[in-house]
């Protein structure tokens, strides 16, 4: 089975993005979708966020890192699952507003959970802007 690593979408008229079939099984548990460090959203599955995201944001009460990413991961963060034989989850407008994203979409794998972005900031992060 080969690995699903970048992958390029258009969004449809009620904003939901097609995953791959070959990374369907990793949204069987869901998704969550958050604001990232910079112009771009992140895309977990809801077992990686569960099991690896939630711990890390649950650190010492008193830690303002924790704080600053609780806030930064929280803000407008959104679960949702995948929709029956498509496999599209939609993504929420004030997301795609965060991001710049407006119709395309491309999908990069950054370990367990993927980085959506507008092509044009894609070409902006390669140019190192």
């Amino acid at each position: 089975m080969s690995t699903v690593d970048y992958f390029e979408r258009k969004l449809d008229d009620k904003r939901r993005l097609t995953i791959p079939p070959e990374l369907r099984d990793k949204f069987l548990s869901g998704a969550v979708i958050t604001r990232g460090f910079s112009k771009y959203l992140h895309l977990y599955p809801k077992d990686v966020w569960d099991n690896l995201v939630e711990p890390r944001l649950g650190g010492d009460i008193l830690d303002e890192h924790i704080a600053d990413l609780n806030v930064q991961f929280r803000m407008g963060k959104a679960e949702t699952s995948l929709d029956g034989k498509q496999g599209r989850i939609t993504l929420e407008q004030h997301l795609l507003d965060y991001a710049g994203i407006t119709r395309e979409v491309v999908a990069i794998g950054v370990g367990q959970y993927w980085r959506l972005m507008a092509p044009e900031e894609v070409t902006q992060s390669r140019e190192g802007k």
